[in-house]
């Protein structure tokens, strides 16, 4: 009989991982991070609730970290099946996690100094960078649309998600005991709004679907007004000559943001002459995007014209800063520049030491574009109750103004998600909510139950059978 495990983003918003388990094969929906607050970090260190030996294979639906990010600590715990995930997620996984093992080998380095002088047991990384090169020789790309087998009585197909580039809704097909059942899993759904990648892909069949809730609980502001919003804050801000600063994530938010941002200055309403992309990962990943514009929408004509050209003949004035000597001499600027960095929570990465050079500014704006999970900085700002916060070993003093742009979210809102689900077919799938906060899965659950479609929020390590 087959099973359905849910081992994470449940009733939160990361570490997506799913086991499905038919009579011959055992088969993992993502394996992602769990990212937030130190108490929610520390999951990635317990072991796995399953011998990663035993996974035959892993169907991934994007490339972010808390959907891939914990794939090479399972090859080092000891998979050794094949990584099945879309054409641009191959080349954007080796990125993230290449990246990612850098970072953590800095960060476990660091703490365990430390340890060491504070006489403490020093701690392990939670994986290496041959475990990150062996788990990259394991991918196998699949074109979207295209439906093909990956183990005895399991084929699948990816469809756009329109949430990153190389994102899908993973349709799984599995014959077990002579039947067929379909299991579709939303992954991220993207923003109908991105003015880059296409809608998600309508699915109308499945009898078992997992639906993300990210945004469960509400709706975006209109695109427009979010870009009035934007208008209004670069003029505020050249006008009071102070710095615009923008945690944006590298894969997606960045590429969306430096579009919109040419746009403004097409339409004469960009007043910074500087915008620093001061971000390595989001560099490389722009350069991936630039690699795949037959993947773009084709809402706007003329960005489809320049596209291939660069995102520096689209945005004239972008500076690329890759080197630590040229972000260091991007902080030494006081004013009238546009800086994007990351991490887009704010919790690592360039981005901390332009809130430490520019949070105290009273002329200073800080543009919060994306999600922020509980407990990471960006939350904080966010939530605007704290006056003061401890960066980089100081304590600094919150006078900058925050903007939220919720419009420029890459997740689709509550209406979204009940439009795209509203496409299934009676009868309609069995409903589970997931990779969600317990309030937006709740209010999305309400809205579901209001049509006379039961949802259920499933609880971690809860197993349904299909």
């Amino acid at each position: 009989m087959t099973s359905l495990t849910f081992l994470g983003a449940t009733g939160q918003v990361t570490g997506s991982c799913y086991l499905l388990e038919t009579g011959s094969s055992r088969l993992l929906l993502d394996c992602g991070l769990f990212q937030g607050s130190k108490e929610t970090e520390k999951q990635n260190e317990a072991d796995f609730p399953f011998d990663p030996a035993g996974i035959d294979a892993v169907v991934l639906s994007h490339a972010h970290l808390d959907h891939c990010g914990r794939l090479p600590k399972l090859v080092k715990d000891g998979f050794n099946g094949k990584v099945f995930l879309t054409e641009a997620s191959f080349s954007l996984l080796e990125l993230m996690l290449t990246d990612a093992v850098h970072l953590q080998l800095r960060d476990t380095e660091w703490e365990n100094k430390r340890r060491q002088r504070a006489g403490k047991k020093l701690l392990e990384p939670l994986y290496e960078l041959d475990d990150v090169k062996a788990l990259l020789e394991l991918r196998q790309p699949v074109a979207y649309n295209n439906e093909r087998q990956i183990l005895p009585g399991i084929t699948v197909s990816f469809h756009e998600a329109g949430h990153i580039l190389g994102s899908s809704i993973v349709r799984l097909r599995i014959e077990d005991r002579h039947e067929t059942k379909t299991l579709v899993f939303s992954g991220d759904l993207g923003n109908p709004n991105s003015p880059l990648l296409r809608d998600p892909t309508v699915i109308t069949e499945a009898d078992v679907l997992l639906l993300e809730s990210t945004y469960g609980d509400r709706d975006h502001k209109p695109l427009e007004n979010t870009l009035e919003e934007l208008r209004e804050t670069l003029a505020e801000a050249a006008a009071s000559g102070g710095n615009v600063i923008i945690p944006a994530f590298a894969v997606g938010r960045t590429q969306d943001l430096i579009y919109w941002l040419g746009k403004l200055q097409r339409q004469g309403n960009l007043p910074q002459q500087q915008i620093y992309l001061d971000s390595p990962m989001a560099i490389r990943a722009s350069e991936i995007y630039a690699d795949n514009t037959h993947l773009f929408n084709i809402d706007d004509p003329e960005f489809t014209e320049i596209a291939p050209q660069g995102w520096q003949a689209w945005l004239p004035g972008l500076v690329f800063s890759e080197t630590a000597e040229q972000s260091m001499a991007v902080n030494r600027i006081t004013g009238g520049a546009i800086i994007i960095a990351g991490s887009g929570m704010c919790n690592g990465g360039r981005i901390r030491h332009h809130l430490k050079y520019n949070l105290w500014r009273h002329n200073a704006h800080i543009i919060i574009a994306g999600f922020q999970a509980e407990g990471t900085l960006g939350r904080t700002l966010v939530e605007g109750k704290k006056k003061y916060l401890k960066i980089l070993g100081a304590e600094i003093n919150i006078a900058a103004t925050v903007h939220t742009l919720g419009a420029l979210s890459a997740h689709a809102d509550q209406s979204q998600l009940l439009q795209w689900a509203s496409h299934f077919k009676n009868p309609k799938p069995r409903l589970y909510l997931i990779h969600g906060e317990k309030t937006a899965a709740l209010s999305l659950q309400t809205c579901f139950q209001r049509t006379g479609w039961r949802a259920e929020i499933p609880k971690v390590g809860e197993k349904i059978t299909l």
